[in-house]
């Protein structure tokens, strides 16, 4: 019988399409990816076994550094013109002729950290420059001039009918009459409930919290 001869195919596979799907998939990341902003003051916070996602919309960061300087941050992704309503209430009750550039340019700014004579300064220079400009701090000592009152008041403006948290970042080194002051500022506008942010911490071992986790599982 006549022999039959099987043809022969190549076992090569084109990559190609494999490439450009996974150029694609990069492509997509790297555009959908967030990254997290750097922040423009170090602040070493805590430890907590408490677990719990920090918002990132409806929330006002207030931070207190290692020197107890307080800082102001609205934490508002989706709703641009909450920082506009905040920055033209405190242009138009502390009159400090801020221009529409630069309250514009409040919706950029990671964090205030100045007294209100120098809002003005501060708003003027790009939101990517404000990092390397070392702010002195919101001024809060004094109850009389506890300036951070009115940072509270206006947020509470521009989010009206609306639930609003309030975040609470303090250094592990920052002393109680910082706090204590951010938190009569808190008072004064009758907000009475707030979150302390740190780092999570391990759940110590035999702890009733422990414990409790273990029955759980």
């Amino acid at each position: 019988m006549p022999s039959v001869k099987i043809p022969k195919k190549s076992t090569d596979t084109d990559m190609t399409p494999f490439v450009d799907i996974a150029f694609l998939i990069l492509s997509f990341f790297i555009m959908a990816t967030k990254f997290k902003p750097p922040e423009p003051v170090e602040i070493k916070t805590p430890g907590s076994v408490l677990s719990q996602k920090m918002p990132e919309s409806n929330a006002v960061l207030i931070s207190i550094d290692s020197s107890n300087k307080v800082y102001f941050s609205l934490l508002s992704e989706k709703e641009p013109e909450k920082f506009d309503a905040i920055v033209t209430g405190i242009n138009e009750t502390q009159k400090l002729g801020l221009s529409p550039a630069e309250i514009s340019n409040f919706r950029k700014t990671i964090m205030v950290g100045v007294p209100f004579n120098g809002l003005k300064q501060l708003l003027a220079i790009d939101a990517a420059d404000q990092g390397s400009i070392k702010q002195p701090g919101i001024p809060v000592m004094d109850s009389a001039n506890n300036q951070l009152v009115w940072w509270i008041q206006e947020s509470q403006k521009a989010f009206a009918g609306e639930k609003l948290v309030y975040l609470i970042k303090g250094d592990g080194a920052s002393k109680y009459p910082a706090f204590e002051a951010v938190i009569s500022a808190l008072k004064r506008n009758e907000e009475f409930k707030y979150s302390l942010v740190t780092e999570l911490d391990d759940i110590p071992a035999g702890s009733a919290l422990d414990i409790q986790q273990k029955r759980s599982n």
